[in-house]
């Protein structure tokens, strides 16, 4: 067996770390249904796609959920047949070459699900090539020592250079490569790359500590998703792909709202998700946007 692969778990164990020090400082429906390719649906992506920790969990390796939005999209679509291989912690390498998940356990790559016949392929993923979880992560323990500062921006943009711009740049080449072997391995399907939602409040300075990003690193790590996004969709638009945007329907529903609004859980879930990951409420949204987006 080769060696666990644990990105997202280790991320994982980290905020959840960080909740303890931080708790001391303080129905389900289905999308409508729209007139989308009926024919082989496949769904490639990272643990955003993939929804950990939402019940049912159906791939332990890959923390892959049932109520995940591309599970709903075929099943709104009458989707032929349906492929999920999204993977928690995937990154654009996964797609392209073999992995491994979160046990270990050795996976394909991606892109063998997607065949000549395929009609849809949705994409979204990104995320882990510029280490987002490990950014909130990281910029969450940081906050517990400077929480009115900005201690992650400093940390990130030290030298003059912003590293996570640099990383989403250098992110952008290597999404084309994959929209380029999907085109090559299905030359006839329809291509929707999905964004992120938004995490963090879309004005302000956020909820610490109910969300714990120091108030001056909120705004910098709202640009830092927004350009991650931009990216994605200038992307797609230069590769036949369409773009979803899931931020724009996502504002007012981030981590810092109740736990019946929002999209995405904070440090410390209340709804059955992993931290800074949708719940399935966010998955729904997302899984509507993508039927809008293709009955448009």
């Amino acid at each position: 067996m080769t060696r666990p692969r644990l990105p997202f778990l280790r991320a994982t164990a980290r905020v959840a770390a960080i909740a303890t020090t931080v708790g001391a400082l303080l129905a389900f429906t289905q999308p409508a249904s729209a007139a989308v390719p009926a024919g082989r649906y496949v769904a490639l992506g990272d643990s955003y796609t993939a929804g950990p920790l939402i019940p049912a969990q159906v791939d332990l390796n890959c923390l892959r959920s049932n109520r995940n939005y591309p599970s709903l999209v075929a099943a709104s679509a009458g989707s032929s047949s349906f492929a999920d291989v999204s993977c928690s912690g995937a990154t654009t390498n996964d797609i392209l070459n073999s992995g491994s998940g979160q046990l270990g356990i050795a996976t394909p790559p991606q892109l063998t699900a997607v065949t000549a016949s395929t009609a849809l392929v949705t994409v979204q993923i990104g995320g882990n090539d510029i280490g987002f979880s490990s950014i909130l992560s990281d910029c969450a323990q940081a906050s517990l020592s400077n929480p009115l500062g900005s201690p992650c921006k400093n940390r990130y943009t030290a030298g003059g250079t912003d590293q996570l711009q640099t990383r989403i740049n250098a992110t952008a080449p290597k999404v084309t490569t994959v929209l380029q072997a999907v085109h090559a391995a299905a030359p006839n399907a329809r291509i929707v790359v999905i964004g992120y939602p938004a995490i963090l409040p879309d004005s302000g300075n956020g909820c610490w500590p109910s969300v714990p990003i120091a108030y001056q690193d909120v705004p910098y790590l709202r640009a830092v998703e927004k350009s991650l996004n931009a990216m994605l969709a200038t992307t797609a638009a230069a590769n036949n792909a369409t773009y979803a945007d899931v931020y724009t329907p996502s504002i007012g529903r981030d981590a810092c709202k109740s736990s019946g609004t929002r999209w995405v859980e904070g440090l410390i879930p209340q709804n059955s998700a992993a931290p800074f990951h949708p719940n399935a409420a966010g998955e729904q949204g997302m899984a509507t946007v993508v039927l809008t987006k293709l009955n448009s």
